[in-house]
């Protein structure tokens, strides 16, 4: 009965130390081109140009203003219907060229609100690029983007 409740990978035999292992993991890194990251480098001016950190400065106040946007939206569900207006407007003054990210915004604001606010709040890459072209700017009244302005001064 022990050999029924054993869990994972039989034994066989072959097992190596786990200072073995992390030799073979740290070849195949460094057989890939990659160095290993041993301390930790402030950023400077000479690794971050002053025009990359005023754009990740206004990537962050982007970020701000979706998040308190949804925050806003959690309270008020209806404002989800303007900002669908607020798309369907953009897209009726392109015809037929409609541009790629409104296309997108428009299969996004068909989803649940839940999906919706976790996509319109990810600080990743995709998010980032939408938050360009976002029809969520209108939720915000001019002192909550004064505020956060404010916060964010690039």
């Amino acid at each position: 009965m022990a050999n029924n409740l054993r869990r994972g990978r039989p034994p066989t035999g072959r097992a190596q130390t786990a200072a073995a292992r992390m030799r073979r993991y740290r070849a195949r890194q460094r057989a890939a081109g990659l160095r290993v990251a041993t301390r930790w480098r402030p950023v400077t001016s000479a690794t971050l140009s002053p025009g990359l950190l005023k754009h990740r400065v206004i990537e962050a106040r982007s970020l701000a203003m979706h998040c308190l946007a949804a925050q806003k939206i959690s309270d008020h569900p209806r404002l989800l219907d303007a900002i669908r207006g607020t798309l369907t407007r953009w897209r009726s003054r392109y015809g037929d060229r409609v541009p790629r990210a409104l296309d997108e915004w428009q299969g996004i604001l068909d989803r649940p609100w839940p999906e919706i606010a976790a996509l319109i709040t990810d600080p990743g890459e995709s998010a980032t690029r939408l938050r360009q072209s976002s029809p969520f700017a209108g939720v915000l009244t001019q002192s909550e983007r004064r505020r956060i302005y404010e916060a964010f001064r690039a």
